[in-house]
């Protein structure tokens, strides 16, 4: 029975440390999908000009995914099911801070908003802006993600050597 509890104690440990190490890494992954998004957008609209809702729905799977359901709540936005606020755009996004949040809804209410060559111009901007947040996010990945997940375990372990 002491073993059992140990041993519970020690999973509780090292999945609170995974939580904190998911944190940073689920930011670094929206980033990175924020930008190949922004990327695409830019380069369909200059050479495709397709509507901006088909461009949002045939972006990859791997992309939308790690957007934190944005994309859909902007596709909603653009069928006019909801509006374009903070509260309805990032009900799902809790990792951000909000300047982040705030960067991000300015781009999603920029698009469509000028003709072709503006609204490239803007979406460059944009990830440049992205690109500063992700250089600082991979860097606060690199640094706490793995030290979360370490400390997680050296916690469990010192957990499990006081009980026993």
């Amino acid at each position: 029975m002491k073993l059992l509890f140990i041993l519970l104690i020690f999973g509780f440990c090292v999945f609170v440390g995974w939580k904190f190490a998911n944190k940073y890494s689920r930011r670094k992954k929206f980033f990175d999908s924020i930008i190949s998004f922004a990327d695409k957008l830019s380069v369909e609209i200059n050479f495709s000009r397709e509507r901006l809702k088909v461009l949002l729905e045939n972006c990859s799977d791997n992309t939308r995914k790690n957007l934190l359901e944005i994309d859909n709540r902007f596709i909603d936005f653009l069928d006019k099911k909801c509006e374009l606020s903070s509260t309805e755009i990032f009900k799902k996004a809790t990792i951000l801070s909000n300047d982040e949040k705030d960067l991000v809804l300015l781009f999603l209410k920029t698009l469509g908003r000028s003709d072709v060559e503006n609204q490239t111009k803007e979406i460059k901007s944009f990830v440049s802006r992205f690109n500063e947040i992700k250089s600082k996010c991979d860097t606060e990945h690199k640094k706490y993600g793995s030290l979360s997940m370490k400390l997680g375990v050296v916690a469990g372990l010192f957990f499990a050597v006081v009980l026993f």
